[in-house]
């Protein structure tokens, strides 16, 4: 079976110990990876110190990938403190309140284009810094919802912009593959994080998904984190640009 044994992992996006982010963590340090995790800001250091230090992270920084200097200093500490990096997880997106509860037709142009910077382009960023740290190959991974390929009530903006991200998951694979880089989206169905929380009848959505999914269960974080840490590994090299769900079939039932 596939072992990350050796390998260095950065996972971005940890809010608390529900974030999908955190799943993913979890899983590589199970499997045998060494972490580097971010945090957002003091205000959200409380809450994610503890489960990186409790993951043994043997990196823990501030990350607000708005900040050019923040994101240049991460990638420097990885550099100096392991000198290569073999998995990237982006796991972080954002609108205004008023841009995802309301209409898309009515978003502000600053709203979409702030979406757009902290849940698309923020990956592009990351990845265009790691990308010198994977000489040898590597996994960049980034997180969408099936909102992003079809209407889900309540979605708002979210959708074209995760949309966006699973069309620059996929040009992304396509420059990066010569290099033995793989990128991939993963797509979770309906799960409860503080991120989800903010969806209007949010509650309705998961119950809907609980009864819908041909498994009759929501994923969980945990589901999430295996499968990242399978594509992680090299027995998943030969996968790329793809966009996983991983669902229990939810987005299959139309």
């Amino acid at each position: 079976m596939f072992d990350l044994t050796g390998s260095k992992a950065l996972v971005v996006g940890v809010a608390n110990d529900q974030s999908i982010a955190y799943g993913c963590a979890k899983a590589f340090k199970a499997q045998g990876a060494s972490l580097a995790i971010t945090y957002l800001n003091a205000k959200a250091e409380p809450h994610v110190r503890p489960l990186a230090e409790a993951l043994g992270a043997e990196i823990c920084v501030p990350l607000d990938v708005r900040d050019e200097t923040q994101l240049d200093q991460l990638f420097d500490e990885i550099a100096g403190r392991w000198g290569r990096l073999d998995t990237l997880v982006h796991s972080i997106a954002f609108s205004k309140k008023e841009d995802l509860h309301g209409r898309v037709i009515d978003c502000s142009a600053d709203g979409f284009a702030l979406a757009m910077d902290i849940s698309v382009h923020s990956f592009l960023r990351l990845v265009r810094r790691a990308e010198p740290l994977m000489p040898h190959g590597g996994t960049c991974m980034t997180v969408s919802f099936m909102g992003a390929q079809r209407v889900v009530e309540n979605y708002g903006v979210m959708g074209p912009v995760k949309a966006a991200l699973e069309a620059a998951t996929r040009y992304t694979a396509a420059e990066l593959g010569p290099k033995g880089i793989s990128v991939h989206a993963l797509s979770p169905g309906p799960l409860k994080t503080r991120a989800a929380s903010g969806l209007a009848e949010f509650d309705a959505l998961l119950n809907d998904a609980a009864e819908r999914a041909l498994t009759h269960q929501v994923a969980t974080i945990d589901d999430v984190g295996a499968y990242a840490a399978f594509l992680a590994s090299r027995e998943a090299f030969n996968v790329t640009g793809g966009v996983h769900p991983i669902d229990g079939g939810y987005s299959i039932v139309g």
